[in-house]
């Protein structure tokens, strides 16, 4: 890469909250994350020359579209910057973070700040999910799988696992009981007061039904509300300021590719176009997969998170819903007696609970995840911190595994 690309600041919004309930919209989660995330950066907001919204479907979601236009209502002195809209499903997010950090590679500005949000409590579970269907193929798939199509779509993508691997839908369920546990130990996930044991998350019961068979609903992510936001900034600029760049997390490496839209199309549940954007971020970063000490990686199913063990190389092919039962993938207080097999290489994945358990408002997922990134090279992740991580991996993708963004970040 040319000009390096730091994060200088980061924010989220509480992700059990309701807006609607609140009398709040999309435009109170633009403005709330980006005004935290340029308080923890501590500059004046004036320094910013650009900004990036991440959103998959206000329109649809909330009937508001044109976002970046909330952008100076974070701040006034933001009024008159130019500002970007992306939208690739669950991964629009990380291609905000992607265009703010190819802004600053490429010399064209020194700081930009990221906002991601969605407002999804608005409508009814079965709208909601037929707005959600517009990130799949909506009119080849919706015929075919019917109300709720993402359950359904990835129930397919589990099928196909466990028919061509020796895995189990209690496989599933220790990724389903290790991010609930993550996400006791933060105080912004959806999901902090529940508690899943692994019992009731192997178990279809009246408390935790069939999906879309193997997923229960312990497998899935929930609606949320939310918005993240982080402050990007080039090595120069850090000089200028007087800042310390070996202090914060710096962008290593990058992939992103793009799939066929329709399930059918891809080579589930190998996915080898979304391990093509892993190659890249790996090759960019020069690191290998036994290189990083923390990663956040999209598990909107359970099913997706082992997945995305074997698409980024942290686990061989097939053998990710092991290392998902090993207990590697957890931070040690939270591994219980399910877990099975020997610990060799601990890779602690999603701390924050994931999408599962600290909230998928899909248009911030990407954002938040390298808010995670950034607490967590930062020393400022609390309960949930991983001892002496120095690089660190996110995968935000949009879709049935359509579009794949990774990111490698690190601090000397």
């Amino acid at each position: 890469m040319n000009e390096p690309v730091y994060i200088l600041g980061a924010g989220r919004t509480d992700f059990k909250r309701n807006l609607k309930k609140e009398g709040k919209t999309l435009r109170d989660l633009i403005k709330e994350a980006g005004r935290k995330a340029l308080d923890d950066a501590r500059i004046d907001p004036a320094e910013i020359e650009a900004a990036a919204v991440g959103n998959f479907n206000g329109g649809q979601f909330t009937k508001q579209l044109h976002l970046g236009a909330f952008i100076p209502e974070i701040d006034e002195k933001l009024h008159g910057i130019p500002t970007m809209h992306t939208e690739a499903a669950c991964a629009s997010g990380a291609l905000s973070v992607l265009l703010g950090a190819q802004w600053i590679m490429g010399g064209f500005h020194d700081a930009v700040l990221v906002v991601g949000a969605e407002q999804q409590k608005t409508m009814s579970s079965l709208d909601g999910s037929d707005v959600l269907g517009a990130a799949a193929d909506y009119h080849i798939e919706k015929p075919e799988y019917g109300d709720f199509m993402f359950p359904k779509l990835f129930g397919r993508i589990a099928q196909l696992y466990l028919e061509r691997y020796a895995a189990t839908p209690d496989d599933l369920a220790s990724v389903a009981y290790k991010n609930y546990a993550h996400a006791r130990l933060n105080p912004m996930a959806q999901m902090r007061d529940a508690n899943l044991t692994y019992n009731d998350a192997s178990q279809v019961s009246e408390k935790n039904p069939s999906v879309a068979p193997p997923l229960r609903v312990s497998d899935c992510s929930q609606i949320t509300d939310g918005g993240a936001a982080v402050v990007l900034v080039s090595g120069k600029y850090l000089d200028r300021i007087g800042r310390d760049q070996s202090k914060l997390p710096r962008l290593l490496g990058f992939g992103h590719t793009t799939d066929y839209l329709a399930l059918e199309k891809k080579d589930a549940p190998t996915f080898s176009t979304a391990r093509k954007a892993a190659e890249k971020a790996f090759g960019m970063a020069n690191l290998k997969p036994r290189d990083m000490q923390g990663a956040e990686v999209h598990d909107c199913f359970s099913i997706t998170e082992i997945v995305a063990y074997e698409i980024l190389g942290l686990a061989e092919p097939g053998t990710g819903a092991e290392l998902a039962k090993s207990g590697a993938t957890a931070l040690p207080q939270v591994r219980g007696e399910h877990v099975s097999g020997r610990i060799g290489w601990e890779i602690p994945v999603n701390t924050g609970g994931g999408l599962i358990g600290d909230g998928h408002p899909v248009g911030a997922t990407g954002v938040r995840q390298v808010f995670d990134a950034y607490q967590q090279l930062t020393n400022q992740a609390g309960a949930r911190q991983i001892e002496g991580v120095k690089r660190f991996l996110t995968f935000n993708m949009g879709g049935s595994l359509t579009t794949s963004v990774a990111m490698i970040w690190g601090r000397d």
